[in-house]
């Protein structure tokens, strides 16, 4: 068979034409909800506990309302059910104030259906989204993630029929593929600046508290490195990482592959000395392979102030004179993105 190739990238699905960005998965959902009703139904259940007939469901992608933002779908056989669905990438949930003003749209409000619900989609397990989603007053608020979708679309196969089981078959390929997973195939670091103050946490309740270990020391003492996923000042990567590189006294110090990783929003046990809270974001806590260390020195370069986090590829690291130069290298080979 031939490889197809995309943007640089192998397209092995259907569904990966399409992309894998947020509002792509949406898409992704939507048709394989249409064209496998069995799946559909499967979900409904699984969320609602009751049984539906897909055939009489209306499915609308990207509904807008005035005032009530754009909803990534909406999904009612207006007797039965109606539910609302916020689609994330990575291990993300939706806010309050997205959640309470999608329950507050006049369509929502006024369909005749029994039973409603607000849905998050994303990577996050349900036991981890019961715990962390908002509550809405008067409204259900529920979450099925990816593995989940997995789950119910090889039940949903086992009684479909066989264009059914294609579609089905290429989601969960989809699926699998825009799982968190690293992408083994890049040659991407992503280099961040370590600190020689105490490392600092953030709570749920919003306080800053210090550790008794430096940001240097957790690396070189524990052979980890913790970040938020998809969040913090300038935006964290939501996907894991493969590559690591580590920055400090004005230089490139080391490079890392990342040989596992683990979700968590408590970091102590991989970190004992720091504290044991609850942390305002969840995080990645990578467990670094052995160090790569640059045969020359490596400096910072001009173009990269303070604590800037910048991407460039592996080879360019180890054989340009700063980080700015090996970035630009990197930019200019994927043609200036």
């Amino acid at each position: 068979m031939a490889e197809l190739i995309a943007h640089g990238q192998s397209i092995e699905t259907i569904f990966d034409l399409i992309g894998d960005l947020e509002n792509d998965i949406t898409k992704s959902i939507a048709w394989s909800f249409k064209k496998c009703p069995k799946l559909l139904e499967k979900c409904v259940e699984k969320l609602l506990g009751i049984t539906i007939n897909a055939d009489e469901a209306v499915i609308r992608y990207q509904v807008s309302e005035a005032d009530k933002g754009i909803t990534d779908l909406e999904i009612t056989d207006n007797r039965n059910f109606y539910i609302i669905i916020e689609a994330k990438r990575g291990w993300i949930l939706p806010g309050y104030d997205q959640l309470k003003m999608y329950s507050e749209r006049e369509s929502f409000i006024t369909n005749p259906a029994r039973h409603k619900a607000i849905v998050s989609m994303s990577e996050c397990t349900e036991e981890y989204a019961n715990n962390k989603l908002p509550k809405v007053d008067g409204v259900d608020i529920l979450h099925l993630s990816w593995k989940n979708i997995l789950d119910l679309a090889e039940e949903a196969r086992k009684i479909s029929g066989n264009s059914e089981k294609y579609v089905l078959d290429e989601l969960k390929g989809y699926i699998g593929r825009i799982m968190t997973t690293q992408n083994k195939n890049t040659n991407w670091v992503y280099v961040v600046s370590l600190g020689m103050a105490k490392a600092e946490v953030t709570t749920e309740e919003g306080k800053v508290l210090a550790g008794d270990i430096t940001y240097v020391d957790i690396v070189r003492k524990h052979n980890v490195y913790s970040c938020p996923i998809g969040g913090g000042k300038g935006g964290w990567p939501k996907e894991p990482l493969t590559y690591i590189g580590f920055r400090y006294d004005g230089k490139l110090q080391s490079i890392h592959h990342i040989e596992s990783y683990v979700i968590t929003d408590n970091l102590h046990p991989y970190i004992p000395e720091l504290p044991d809270v609850t942390l305002s974001h969840t995080h990645f806590v990578y467990k670094l392979g052995p160090a790569i260390v640059p045969a020359k020195e490596v400096k910072t370069g001009k173009k990269i102030v303070m604590s800037n986090r910048v991407w460039a590829h592996i080879d360019a690291l180890l054989t340009a004179d700063t980080i700015s130069e090996a970035m630009d290298i990197s930019r200019a080979r994927e043609g200036g993105n």
